[in-house]
């Protein structure tokens, strides 16, 4: 079974790769779409409580809210924000006690723009 949760982050970076105007220190309010699976436990009859995992995820997204992403990772692009945040969340959901992994992550930049990551 998949359980998702929902959150945002703001945080500012700038591009100096990219040939327009994002070189430019930007930012961007991301929302971020997180799904983990697991198999429902008979003792609570759901696979992991919703606050248990939020707050997990809310740990990793502190790595990054209100930050300058450019002394957080070394090329802040989406896709590289993603990978960051796959890794820290499998990470701390391999250390829980949960019983779930990470099956998938999606970062709106913005309304309109977003990149995913599905784990293997």
């Amino acid at each position: 079974m998949k359980l998702g949760v929902t959150t945002d982050f703001s945080a500012a970076h700038a591009l100096s790769l990219h040939p327009g105007k994002c070189q430019n220190l930007h930012g961007h309010t991301y929302k971020v779409d997180i799904v983990v699976k697991g198999a429902k436990k008979e003792k609570i009859e759901c696979v992991a409580d919703f606050a248990d995992v939020k707050a997990v995820i809310e740990e990793v997204i502190e790595l990054v809210d209100h930050k300058y992403l450019n002394e957080v990772l070394s090329y802040p692009t989406s896709e590289n924000i993603a990978l960051f945040l796959k890794a820290e969340l499998e990470k701390r959901l391999n250390e829980s006690n949960l019983g779930v992994t990470l099956h998938s992550i999606r970062i709106w930049e913005g309304k309109d723009k977003w990149v995913m990551i599905e784990s293997d």
